[in-house]
């Protein structure tokens, strides 16, 4: 059992803590909810176990499809003991369906299916509003060299490909996801989560929404949402 040391960093969604061994840290997922970059706040009961447990069950499927991830093992309800990284400050957004801010952008109705996955790259910076970005931006910033771009790349599409077939055993339609990567001794692997707070789930019947859109939209359930979600993977995942 590791031990839990002080705490190091307090995000929006998740805490990260030291642990005895330096290239190990404890992230306690929380309850605390935020949309539009923090200008929305609240709460989801719950949704830090729920996150936890969702981001456990699905970089498990995708170590075992070669993709690496930063998790180590659950060490409790809320709890993942995770490898240390050095943060790269790019978010990747894989979309396969027309929603949200790039439905916005290109003027696609909600719902139009794309006829591949687009890849986008976001800077991550919270007072800028985690801008959207091209690769000559990336290189002005210095946020990744050319042939980081090319991995991020392929490892945002083979995410979405194992993701998809994962989703679609469950009913669920993978409609856009947001990853964030850092390097551990020198390779790229995927960090953060993968939750309804940082995906697009849509039912395959209903078009019913299970994610963080229904607190963004004051659409109601969203408890019932993050539920749904995980228990829907638990059935398919066994």
């Amino acid at each position: 059992m590791v031990k839990k040391l002080e705490q190091m960093y307090e995000g929006k969604a998740k805490k990260v803590f030291r642990t005895e061994n330096p290239d190990l840290y404890l992230v306690d997922y929380k309850d605390d909810a935020t949309a539009f970059n923090g200008e929305k706040r609240g709460t989801i009961a719950d949704k830090g176990y729920y996150n936890n447990q969702i981001s456990a069950l699905l970089f498990a499927e995708l170590e075992k499809a070669g993709i690496p991830t930063h998790m180590v093992e659950l060490t409790g309800d809320r709890e993942m003991l995770v490898k240390g990284l050095e943060i790269i400050q790019l978010e990747v957004v894989v979309r396969n369906i027309a929603a949200g801010s790039l439905a916005k952008r290109l003027g696609f109705e909600e719902g139009r299916k794309l006829p591949f996955a687009v890849v986008e790259f976001y800077y991550k910076d919270d007072s800028l509003g985690d801008p959207l970005v091209n690769d000559s931006h990336i290189a002005v910033l210095g946020a990744a060299q050319p042939e980081e771009l090319v991995v991020l790349r392929e490892l945002g599409l083979k995410i979405n490909r194992v993701l998809q077939d994962i989703m679609a055993r469950a009913g669920i339609e993978l409609v856009d996801f947001k990853l964030e990567f850092g390097k551990h001794k020198g390779e790229i692997i995927l960090g953060d989560e993968i939750s309804p707070d940082t995906c697009r789930f849509w039912d395959m019947e209903t078009g019913a929404k299970l994610d963080k859109d229904r607190f963004r939209r004051d659409l109601g359930k969203v408890e019932e949402a993050y539920i749904e979600v995980y228990q829907r993977l638990q059935k398919v995942l066994k």
